[in-house]
């Protein structure tokens, strides 16, 4: 069933997908290759959206395993993904109902391919490079857009950030590997998540950062009950800058 699609050109070579406000896609269209940044729940048919912008050669990547964001990698030949994540997405991929509705339509997932930390996509003009950032799934991963200093973090780094699932690290984990990326607030200046609207400021990583050490201290007393389809689990608000733009103003992790 397909379900409404918005497009929103946010530069002459980038190109953001809300699929249904359900999750977020991006195009990023280099001199020679276009790059599909997630496929999200498989509502419409990606490959035409991209191919009624531009006719190169598409790579497609997804920043992690979660449904909302590699379903629509059937209307793709191949994807790329951490390794980390594929046992995660071979679940999802092989839900019955998800069978059921890719037999309806004829399509087939296709194979994923490794891509890790240290790659470098090239797309002629415009070079994407990997970082990983394990957390809110073991193989979560972003792409900086380094000509243009934007950073995609799929939900890696969002205003709101899902810690609670099964296999999520201790905070105290996380915080470490935020550290280790911390440093590319330096070489960008936005972020583009895996459900915005627009563009975020760069200091969002930062924020974020901030509400989970406030967590692994024990600054909790104020949070309050989040209730999800997997139970109830609770959510810390973090504070933004006053001084900076973001795509929305309340801002939260949801933790065990």
């Amino acid at each position: 069933m397909e379900k409404e699609l918005y497009i929103k050109q946010l530069k002459p070579f980038l190109y953001l997908m809300d699929e249904a406000h359900e999750a977020t896609g991006y195009i990023v269209v280099g001199d020679e290759r276009v790059c599909v940044i997630d496929t999200m729940n498989g509502y419409n048919d990606l490959h035409k959206v991209v191919r009624e912008i531009t006719d190169k050669p598409i790579v497609v990547v997804n920043t992690h395993g979660h449904p909302d964001h590699i379903f629509g990698n059937v209307y793709f030949d191949e994807a790329y993904m951490n390794p980390k994540d594929f046992e995660m997405a071979s679940s999802f991929f092989n839900e019955p109902e998800f069978v059921e509705i890719c037999n309806d339509k004829g399509v087939s997932v296709p194979p994923l391919k490794p891509i890790k930390g240290g790659d470098v996509i090239d797309l002629g003009g415009k070079t994407l490079e990997v970082y990983e950032l394990p957390g809110h799934t073991p193989g979560g991963i972003l792409l900086l857009l380094r000509e243009v200093r934007i950073l995609f973090t799929g939900d890696s780094v969002n205003h709101h950030l899902w810690m609670q699932l099964d296999g999520c690290p201790e905070m105290q984990e996380y915080v470490k590997a935020l550290d280790k990326i911390i440093f590319l607030e330096k070489e960008a200046d936005v972020i583009l998540h895996g459900h915005a609207t627009g563009f975020d400021d760069i200091s969002l990583l930062r924020c974020m950062r901030q509400g989970a050490v406030e967590i692994c201290n024990g600054e909790t007393e104020n949070d309050l009950p989040y209730n999800w389809f997997g139970g109830v689990a609770k959510q810390h608000p973090f504070k933004l800058e006053n001084d900076k733009e973001y795509d929305r103003a309340a801002s939260v992790i949801c933790y065990r």
